[in-house]
């Protein structure tokens, strides 16, 4: 059920010509200051920013740990082009999860509802049987759709790009699930979170025609 791994893309570079995995230069990422952009002061600010919870998963086969899903909780998820349909993700250099995936060649993201709270903390920790306490279904590439979650992407892997203490992971999309009118799970300031009905008066204020021109 595994998808064909994608050519082997060259190293990414910078403006400059350096390597863009190069180890960072005086001032930036990984010498912040202790106050300002300092690693506690960064995630308060950035935790303000409230986003969706996502689950990233492939079936991988692995002539270490053999053959089976794999995935991990993932909220650094967007879409990034309609024209070819891209979307991208970002995961930390140490994830062990994220080997396997890019070796597969090709991946989904499951958008969780808000009654999945327990399925987004089993694929946030460490260790253990992820996919024990939640059913699926292969996408067409052979990644795991999980039961209950709001839709699904299913995507070969495009580009890496290396980015301070994550890989940025592009993917070209090749399927798209059908959507649920459930409320999704929400992360904001350190806790979940839902959304609320409001009345819908954006739409009269908008100088565009529709909310998908954000995209």
């Amino acid at each position: 059920m595994t998808g064909s791994p994608r050519q082997s893309l060259p190293a990414p570079s910078t403006r400059d010509g350096r390597a863009a995995d190069a180890a960072p230069q005086a001032g930036r990422l990984g010498e912040l200051p202790e106050q300002g952009t300092a690693p506690a002061r960064f995630r308060e600010v950035l935790g303000h920013f409230c986003t969706g919870v996502t689950v990233v998963t492939a079936y991988a086969a692995d002539a270490g740990s053999g053959e089976g899903p794999v995935g991990f909780a993932c909220q650094s998820f967007a879409a990034l082009s309609l024209d070819p349909p891209l979307v991208l993700f970002c995961v930390a250099r140490t994830s062990r999860t994220w080997p396997l995936l890019a070796a597969a060649g090709c991946f989904a993201v499951n958008v969780l509802a808000e009654h999945q709270r327990e399925v987004s903390a089993a694929f946030g920790s460490r260790g253990g049987d992820r996919f024990s306490s939640v059913g699926w279904h292969p996408a067409p590439s052979g990644a795991p759709l999980l039961d209950g979650a709001l839709t699904w992407v299913d995507c070969e892997v495009e580009a890496v790009h290396p980015a301070g203490d994550h890989y940025v992971v592009i993917g070209r999309v090749t399927a798209l699930g059908e959507t649920s009118q459930d409320r999704p799970l929400l992360f904001h300031r350190g806790r979940y979170t839902v959304t609320e009905p409001v009345p819908d008066v954006l739409s009269a204020l908008m100088p565009w025609p529709r909310p998908d021109d954000w995209l």
